[in-house]
């Protein structure tokens, strides 16, 4: 029995050296589904929904590609770009910046450096990075938020990074000219309705329930513009201005025109081990039905097929670029 079962398993692995495929390219070529795992993030935010079109998207041709994709909640971009890296995730969704960082082997990755097999496949909804400030605290831009309560973002998140970019950008240093806060996002609406706090800095992806909520109140609440900042941009390539559809989709805010800021993108990324024809298949569905990926989520609304593929630090996967080349966006 078991000399049986080693011959068994030398006898696989001697095809895959004969063949030159590993499991997963011989399960494909065989007609055998392959199975893949998309990370995302919390169930309440952007990113799941986006994994789930994606899934859904290649799952409708699974007799065609022999791909059964799947989507894990997970805790977002560092989670994510850390388990690709380790087989436990074939793709994932990750911010621009966490991509950047990554690739460059900084911030997180200080210490594992580089992450040379991390693969950008393209770029989805942007994030933008607002400040929002009660009515009555007179708050006009960052210059106004000295003296004031600020939540800046709790410590590690990538929003509170975001927030202290754009300070610094404005020469306003947090730990001295106003009162910062580390809160939780979830915790400041709530906080500014009660008084306890004069504006707060968040960045995610539009609509969002937590400016939705933050706005809803008594306490009037409006966005602030957040500019000067083209040094910051020139600083950060995975950075780019932004415009915050305000007046469409905040009724409750007291805005009466759209405001400026910037942000970061939403990218889809995964592994250089991950063969190509998966990718390809991958990238085909989304690009080919377009019209269909955009309506499947409000933040998905500025999209355009070229915008899709801006923000990426990490090399694009030859599975993803074959098909730009095709239809001639590379």
């Amino acid at each position: 029995m078991k000399k049986g079962f080693v011959f068994a398993i030398a006898l696989i692995f001697g095809l895959a050296i004969l063949t030159g495929l590993g499991p997963f390219e011989q399960n494909a070529t065989a007609g055998k589904t392959v199975f893949v795992t998309i990370g995302t993030g919390g169930i309440t935010g952007v990113y799941y929904p986006t994994g789930g079109a994606i899934a859904k998207m290649v799952n409708k041709k699974r007799k065609e590609y022999h791909i059964r994709a799947t989507v894990e909640s997970t805790g977002g971009s560092v989670f994510n770009i850390n388990a690709i890296m380790s087989g436990d995730l074939d793709f994932g969704v990750a911010q621009s910046d966490r991509q950047y960082q990554a690739v460059k082997g900084i911030a997180n990755w200080k210490d594992k450096g580089p992450q040379k097999d991390l693969r950008a496949v393209f770029s989805i909804h942007p994030e933008t990075v607002d400040l929002i400030a009660a009515v009555d605290a007179n708050i006009n831009s960052l210059q106004d938020l000295k003296g004031k309560r600020v939540n800046i973002g709790n410590i590690g998140s990538g929003y509170r990074k975001n927030a202290i970019d754009a300070l610094t950008a404005n020469g306003i240093d947090y730990k001295k000219d106003f009162h910062a806060e580390s809160l939780k996002a979830a915790e400041a609406p709530g906080l500014i309705q009660d008084g306890r706090l004069d504006a707060a800095f968040y960045t995610v992806g539009h609509p969002s329930g937590y400016y939705k909520e933050a706005t809803a109140g008594k306490r009037k609440v409006k966005f602030v513009p957040i500019e000067n900042i083209d040094g910051l941009l020139a600083k950060y390539p995975y950075y780019a201005k932004a415009i915050t559809r305000v007046t469409e989709l905040y009724p409750g805010a007291v805005n009466d025109k759209d405001v400026p800021t910037f942000g970061v993108k939403a990218t889809f990324v995964t592994s250089i081990k991950v063969p190509d024809e998966v990718v390809y298949a991958i990238t085909k569905e989304v690009f080919d039905n377009f019209e269909t990926f955009k309506k499947l989520h409000p933040a998905y609304a500025g999209l355009t097929k070229q915008n899709m593929l801006e923000g990426l630090s990490a090399p694009i996967h030859p599975g993803a670029m074959k098909y730009y080349k095709e239809v001639g966006l590379k």
